[in-house]
């Protein structure tokens, strides 16, 4: 087989048209169907390219055998997706993307790939509206490590966090950091867990904050209370936070508010 066929074969078992192909390897339509004409052969750098992208040897595309246990040794599979992921891609695109693309590079309005970017990202590394990896990034991002508007992983980054260690605005985790934060360790400037560390206000078994409320043990500057509270105390503390709470956290003192 003459490395025209093969990448011929290479190309359509992958789901490339030779308008595809030629624009992910910079090189004309034309050039395609010589180099699958064998009118003219890619220069070295566009082999090693279309072996990157396609998991095969640059022994299995020059030698003139189908020589498929080079092919296959290649092609071992990551940990991470267990088989070889084999590269396909929609051949109907839109505003020149792929509806979905499955490679090791995915680009696609639907991505899976080791590195996946996409509307919908699926891989080690994914980037998305929606992604899901072990390093994500999105609007909604789940992942060991997320980062995104709503974050959910081992360890999360975004507006509402949520994960083992979180960080963002509104954050939830075993150790929490937020301007709303909870967990079993919260610290922010509004803080509710078993210890609770806040600027302004805390709520736990363990409170430190200007306003602390704690079951067993309460320090706060501005008023403390271990144990049950009354109405009144209720009372006292919403005082306080109006006095205490700058206007541009206003937001989150209302929330506060609505949980006591």
């Amino acid at each position: 087989m003459t490395l025209g066929e093969k990448l011929s074969k290479l190309r359509k078992e992958n789901n490339y048209t030779q308008e595809q192909l030629a624009q992910v390897l910079g090189v004309s339509r034309q050039a395609i169907s010589k180099w699958e004409s064998n009118i003219t052969y890619p220069e070295t750098d566009k082999l090693i390219r279309i072996s990157e992208l396609f998991h095969c040897s640059l022994d299995y595309l020059l030698k003139e055998t189908e020589d498929a246990y080079n092919r296959n040794q290649y092609n071992e599979g990551s940990p991470f997706f267990g088989k070889r992921l084999r590269e396909r891609k929609s051949e109907k695109t839109v505003w020149g993307m792929p509806l979905w693309h499955v490679g090791r590079n995915a680009r696609g309005f639907v991505a899976v790939g080791f590195n996946a970017c996409g509307v919908i990202a699926v891989g080690f590394r994914a980037q998305g509206l929606v992604s899901l990896g072990l390093l994500s990034i999105g609007i909604l991002s789940l992942g060991l490590l997320s980062l995104g508007l709503l974050s959910f992983g081992l360890f999360a980054l975004g507006i509402l966090s949520a994960g083992s260690i979180s960080l963002g605005v509104f954050s939830a985790g075993s150790i929490s950091f937020g301007i709303i934060s909870l967990g079993a360790i919260a610290i922010g400037d509004f803080s509710v867990g078993a210890l609770a560390i806040g600027k302004y206000f805390a709520l736990g078994d363990n409170a430190r904050a200007m306003i602390a409320l704690g079951d067993s043990e309460a320090a706060g500057s501005v008023f403390q209370k271990m144990g049950e509270f009354s109405a009144q105390d209720i009372v006292t503390v919403k005082q306080s936070l109006d006095t205490i709470v700058p206007t541009y956290l206003s937001w989150a003192k209302e929330i506060i508010k609505l949980i006591l």
